[in-house]
């Protein structure tokens, strides 16, 4: 019998753009909470969609979307965005014609990015975005506590097909642990502990070790999502959020 077909993938090269914001400029560590040293956002939540991303390379979008739920749930009724409200983005994004399977090309983190803070998916949208140390780990730590999650782009090792937990092969970084040498693949990290932190992917809730995160993490942003503070009331303690804004306005 053939193989189960793998599930789809998506992300482009990390493109880097200089008038990128970076959060540690707008974080006041003097006022910063204290981090817990475990949080999972979304927990009560048992069933997460797949957003199309076992078809085609959508998983830019996905993770948005899963995002938009795991925010969504924490203070009502979650928003579960339907596939087709997904796929049309992905297909405004990257040219994607759902009719004959064309141009499944995938996106770049930053191009979804922008498409989310100024058109939205599914009437959500996002504020802002800054990027993140992503080998600091009391910085992602952080981000995940006060932001409800993180979205991260990965390049992913042939080790990692198929495994419940994803970790550094006992042969390293080299051969089928060699980075992106399945892909680029992005994910929303929604929870952390002591061992390693959970994302969604592919419709479950995906472990992975903080060795493999050093390892394989590419590019890592906090997104300052309406959905999350405007039933917050307020922004994270600790955040310049009038920098932050004044910092988007002069770049837009």
């Amino acid at each position: 019998m053939p193989a189960k077909e793998l599930p789809k993938l998506g992300k482009k090269p990390a493109r880097h753009d200089p008038r990128t914001l970076h959060l540690r400029a707008f974080l006041r560590l003097e006022s910063l909470p204290a981090i817990p040293p475990h949080h999972h956002q979304a927990e009560h939540v048992r069933r997460w969609p797949t957003l199309g991303n076992r078809r085609i390379h959508d998983c830019t979008c996905a993770a948005a979307g899963h995002l938009i739920h795991a925010w969504t749930s924490r203070f009502g009724p979650a928003v579960i965005l339907p596939t087709r409200v997904v796929e049309r983005a992905y297909s405004q994004i990257t040219g994607y014609d759902p009719r004959t399977g064309k141009r499944d090309t995938g996106a770049d983190v930053l191009t979804v990015l922008n498409y989310w803070r100024k058109s939205g998916f599914g009437g959500h949208h996002i504020e802002a975005f800054a990027s993140l140390e992503r080998h600091h780990q009391l910085h992602i730590r952080a981000a995940i506590f006060l932001f409800g999650g993180v979205y991260v782009g990965l390049g992913l090792p042939r080790s990692a097909r198929r495994k419940k937990i994803w970790r550094v092969p006992p042969s390293g970084p080299h051969g089928h642990g060699r980075p992106d040498s399945w892909g680029g693949h992005v994910v929303p990290i929604i929870g952390y502990d002591e061992h390693g932190l959970t994302a969604i992917s592919w419709g479950r809730r995906q472990r992975m070790t903080w060795g493999f995160w050093q390892t394989y993490c590419d590019e890592a942003y906090a997104v300052l999502a309406r959905d999350l503070f405007d039933g917050q009331k307020k922004a994270p303690a600790g955040l310049d959020l009038k920098g932050l804004r004044a910092a988007l306005a002069a770049l837009h």
